[in-house]
């Protein structure tokens, strides 16, 4: 609903900018893609050398990006599009211009690594209008049937302060949230370490939910329930109440729901511009090379089939039959894929790897688009001088309602409807008609006087994550207890911890950070994995500039007893 910031922390401009810098893995990534030395290089002897990388997903494509930089040939399978869930589409027979974004939507600043790759390819970011942020001319809280209209805070009843305040104290009291916040942003990885040590330890066991009631600040159940359902930040949070309070409070310390940017021209540009890309500074390679080129345009197709074979190889079938092995490779699909669709060898990863995975809970989620002949939401209503529409929060079906557009008299894009979990399971059954149907319905009752439909020059568009064969959710949210899961899957990269009969196959993807969610950590993932098959090829970083992998031991994630 507004900033997560305790009233306790005084920012200032003299202060160091936040960034996802942990708190369990308190690696500085941005500096590391920054450094002049560059992050690594493998022996001539390696050049040339294939490397899988399967799933041309963000983590996929900036994987194989920085391994062809290092004179390997990657090897890119994608069973769908380039992109993964950065997924921009437009709408039939209208202009070219109006997108919607299916996937990933909005970034937060503290995504540095990210926005290292944004730069690099020279797309350009602008505020995205999440509720009562400076983007959003107003927001719309509605209810239980009743509205209220705001451009600030400050317009909406006292009780939507008080849970605002009721939050604030909650993160304070029973997460050390200013000490947090200050360690990070300053980069005290002993500091860091040794409250989120703690925490774990505390917290692992406890759901988002519990974590509100074991507050006296959320003594009220009137004030959860409001939190629950308007939130903070992006909107309403019940969803995320059965998961564990490790996942929020990795949210809020890095102010990843805060100062939200989209992608101007959409998000998949991203990956797509990587694909492209012709490095300045490559190895091996001749200047001009490119993942495109090195492909003849396209990536290989699904991978069917994942064999560990003779001499500790991982051997590929994809959806032509055909086989190719290699000495290294890189996961970065949905890792149920491997429990499903993909033929998978035992002896790919160890055990507690597999048990790791098969607990992996994932979170649905759906949204719709319609596009609109102009940003009609901007109109005055003659009677009360607001806004015709605004961006609307409520517990009607649409949960979440979002107003983008380009500037007044061009055409404008609506979603409809952004739900997570069972809200967006309710959409599951419904064809898109009939999803914008039950929207528009919703919409109409906040906003008895406002004839959307007149406004609509096109067919929806819709997702529902859950139901997209390569994704099964939109992503991973640990339960309670799952700490441990999620270690054993993030640390995987340091693979001479493994038995040598496990190694050679590195997972990577934003379902094995500790960020899912944020494509950060589809980022941070990527850059451990290429540490990863640097050192399987005898390389190494400069020692100006060590790497993930390098400063492990130093700022290791807690390690929990398993017994």
């Amino acid at each position: 609903m507004t900033s997560t910031v305790p009233n306790a922390v005084q920012h200032t401009d003299a202060q160091p900018p936040i960034t996802m810098f942990g708190p369990d893995f308190p690696y500085a990534y941005d500096d590391f893609l920054t450094h002049p030395a560059g992050i690594g290089q493998i022996p001539a002897t390696e050049h040339g050398s294939e490397v899988a990388v399967i799933g041309g997903g963000l983590s996929g494509i900036i994987a194989a990006y920085e391994l062809m930089k290092m004179g390997l040939r990657p090897v890119v399978y994608e069973a769908d599009q380039i992109g993964g869930r950065l997924r921009t589409v437009g709408f039939e027979g209208c202009d070219p211009s109006l997108t919607a974004e299916m996937g990933a939507m909005r970034f937060p600043p503290s995504s540095t690594a990210l926005q290292h790759y944004i730069d690099l390819v020279g797309l350009e970011t602008e505020p995205f209008p999440n509720p009562l942020s400076p983007a959003t001319p107003s927001t719309v809280v509605d209810l239980k049937g009743e509205s209220h209209y705001a451009e600030t805070i400050a317009d909406l009843p006292q009780v939507y302060r008080d849970v605002m305040d009721a939050w604030n104290s909650c993160l304070e009291e029973g997460a050390d949230f200013s000490d947090m916040n200050r360690a990070m942003r300053e980069r005290d990885v002993p500091r860091i370490r040794e409250i989120w040590a703690k925490l774990v330890e505390k917290l692992d066991n406890q759901t988002f939910y519990g974590f509100l009631c074991a507050s006296d600040a959320f003594k009220s159940f009137r004030h959860r329930e409001i939190f629950g359902q308007v939130g903070f930040g992006t909107g309403g949070w019940d969803t995320d109440f059965p998961n564990s309070i490790l996942e929020i409070l990795r949210v809020v310390y890095t102010e990843a729901d805060d100062h939200h940017r989209g992608i101007v021209g959409g998000s998949q540009q991203l990956p797509l511009r990587l694909w492209d890309r012709e490095p300045r500074k490559i190895v091996h390679w001749p200047l001009g090379t490119s993942l495109a080129s090195l492909h003849d345009g396209q990536p290989r197709p699904a991978v069917t089939r994942l064999d560990r074979t003779a001499g500790n190889r991982i051997t590929v079938t994809d959806a032509t039959g055909d086989i190719r092995s290699y000495r290294a490779a890189v996961f970065t699909g949905q890792s149920w894929l491997l429990l499903s669709k993909i033929a998978c060898d035992d002896a790919l990863f160890p055990i507690d790897h597999w048990t790791a995975m098969e607990r992996t809970h994932y979170m649905e989620s759906s949204k719709l688009f319609v596009p609109v002949d102009r940003p009609f939401w901007l109109d005055k209503d003659e009677t009360t001088g607001r806004d015709t529409m605004s961006m609307t929060l409520t517990d009607r079906m649409t949960r979440g309602t979002y107003l983008l557009d380009d500037g007044p008299g061009k055409p404008a894009v609506i979603c409809l409807s952004y739900t997570w979990c069972d809200d967006s399971l309710k959409w599951l059954p419904l064809s898109p008609k009939e999803r914008m149907d039950v929207m528009l319905k919703s919409l109409g009752e906040i906003y008895p006087k406002v004839d959307i439909r007149k406004h609509i020059i096109g067919n929806p568009v819709t997702v529902s994550w859950e139901n997209e064969p390569y994704f099964m959710g939109a992503f991973k949210a640990n339960l309670p207890g799952h700490y441990r899961y999620q270690r054993r899957l993030f640390t995987h990269f340091m693979q001479d911890r493994l038995p040598s009969d496990k190694r050679g196959l590195f997972l990577a993807g934003d379902d094995i950070s500790w960020t899912a969610g944020w494509a950060e950590g589809a980022v941070q993932t990527a850059l451990n994995a290429v540490w990863g098959v640097m050192s399987q090829f005898g390389g190494a970083t400069d020692p100006t500039n060590p790497g993930p992998g390098d400063l492990f031991d130093e700022i290791a994630p807690v390690e929990l007893p398993e017994d």
